[in-house]
């Protein structure tokens, strides 16, 4: 490691007040043990951008509407995304805290180590990083499948034609030029992401008033209705059950997947000026805004549908079939084409969060070929070998797993787990080895919130391995199994952990 003692703040000119703030910066990090590597050139908006795209509700909240109405129906809808986002808040305010008192890259796996040791922020690291890779995977199918579904017949093609091979040729496409991007810089990916903030805001609210301005009625009392749509009634997506109750908690699947990826301001939290305070707004406004542009989408979808029955039928396809019943042709097209490329950007700002993540990891030796994959481009100032490996191993997940519903829970699982972690340990820790706060505090009340998201995290698991999502339990299973075997034969006594994490 080089010495954390040396300054390398970037040499380009820049403002004075900036120029003080990104030393104060540079000289946090150096107290947690380390240099400066990474260019810190990402404005607070850019470090929004990067959480706002990865959640991108022109993704998840569309390409996994299904999950939702084919539950429990409009009230799936209406009520469970309010109630999933909450949750998903309350996971934001506790990272938050944890994300303005420790300022890193790879934050969950350094929060997670700070206050519960390095074996715990082993682990962390290792499901968020699972976590990371598999909703690259889970993004990028869904883009393929978006793209394919709503713009192949228009350059002539059928959808029904394209099989595993179409899907995996394409998601290499997408994913090596998103790799492509990262490689070339931050400064390029921070315009690219700061655009595909800026770009969800307009094509949701043009999608969300053209919802509600062509809907043959409106009907409010849609956003309350149970319906019991599983089975043949729903298009298949999920087993035909008796339970209301379970259905509804089935269909928080849909909000749950969307509202992910926050965590991606705390991982370019070493790229990002004033990090101890912007990291920490990013996050929260992040999902926030998310979670009420989100609603007011998902909602106007519904409320236009001509027929929710027959909508819930359509399964998958139930998107377009809206879209295809409610606005012209060339308006679904123009559309249809904001949203693909907001997909890519999305894609493309989890790579940036995954490679930061690995990059961290790798910095501290927790990860085979460590030496390698924390070696920083001198060109870019880029992690580019863990660019390329984040890229190649999302990928090949998708051969593993091809259906997409699958690759959503276990990525849910996964990044909600890695979340839970260090929210609880904090729990633990508060008023006892943790004292020392950022900028950004809950005082008392963090131990609410964290107990709210333990609670949280139980549900996600619950709900995750669900039938026809089972294969996701021996996903699970498998790697906290593997997990133990590795950490306890032999690497507890390898791996140093964070420079400033307490021995324990």
């Amino acid at each position: 490691m080089e010495d954390p003692a040396r300054s390398d703040v970037p040499t380009e000119p820049t403002p004075p007040a900036e120029s003080e703030v990104i030393a104060d910066d540079v000289r946090l990090l150096h107290r947690m043990g380390y240099a400066q590597e990474l260019l810190r050139r990402m404005s607070g908006f850019s470090n929004f951008a990067v959480s706002f795209s990865i959640i991108c509700i022109l993704a998840g909240g569309l390409t996994s509407y299904h999950l939702g109405l084919s539950a429990a129906g409009g009230a799936s809808i209406g009520l469970g995304w309010p109630l999933s986002c909450l949750l998903s808040f309350c996971f934001a305010l506790a990272m938050a805290q944890l994300a303005s008192a420790f300022p890193t890259a790879g934050g969950l796996y350094h929060w997670a180590s700070l206050l519960g040791g390095k074996g715990l922020g082993w682990a962390t690291a290792w499901f968020n990083l699972v976590g990371l890779v598999t909703v690259l995977s889970a993004i990028n199918v869904g883009a393929y499948l978006f793209i394919a579904s709503s713009l192949g017949p228009v350059v002539g093609i059928d959808p029904a034609t394209l099989g595993p091979g179409h899907q995996l040729a394409a998601v290499v496409v997408i994913t090596a030029t998103q790799a492509l991007f990262n490689h070339r810089g931050i400064r390029l990916t921070t315009r690219l992401t700061d655009f595909s903030g800026y770009l969800i805001f307009v094509v949701a609210t043009v999608l969300t008033v053209s919802m509600l301005v062509y809907a043959p009625r409106l009907e409010a009392s849609r956003l309350l209705t149970f319906t019991n749509f599983s089975g043949a009634g729903g298009g298949d997506v999920w087993p035909a059950t008796k339970s209301m109750g379970w259905l509804f908690l089935l269909g928080l699947l849909m909000p749950a997947y969307t509202v992910t990826g926050f965590d991606a301001s705390a991982h370019t939290a070493e790229e990002t000026v004033g990090a101890a305070m912007n990291v920490p707004r990013a996050i929260l406004r992040a999902v926030l805004l998310s979670g009420i542009f989100g609603y007011l989408m998902v909602a106007s979808i519904l409320l236009a549908m001509p027929s929710v029955e027959v909508a819930a039928s359509k399964g998958p396809s139930v998107f377009f079939w809206v879209m295809g019943e409610i606005l012209p042709r060339p308006f679904q097209i123009s559309l249809y084409v904001g949203i693909g490329i907001a997909q890519y950007l999305c894609g493309l700002a989890t790579v940036t969060s995954a490679s930061r993540m690995t990059y961290a990891f790798a910095r501290d030796g927790g990860l085979p070929f460590s030496a390698s994959l924390r070696r920083v481009s001198a060109d870019h100032r880029t992690p580019a070998h863990a660019i390329w490996v984040v890229a190649a191993v999302s990928t090949g997940f998708t051969v593993y797993t091809p259906v997409y519903s699958t690759i959503t829970a276990v990525c849910t699982i996964f990044l909600y787990i890695s979340y839970g972690m260090p929210i609880a340990l904090g729990l633990f820790a508060y008023g006892r080895t943790w004292t020392t706060m950022g900028p950004f505090s809950l005082g008392p009340w963090y131990r609410l919130v964290a107990g709210i998201c333990v609670l949280a995290c139980v549900l996600v698991l619950v709900i995750g391995v669900a039938a026809p999502n089972d294969k996701a339990l021996p996903i699970t299973l498998g790697a906290l199994l593997l997990t133990i075997v590795v950490w306890f034969g032999g690497l507890r006594r390898m791996f140093k952990g964070p420079p400033a994490a307490d021995a324990r």
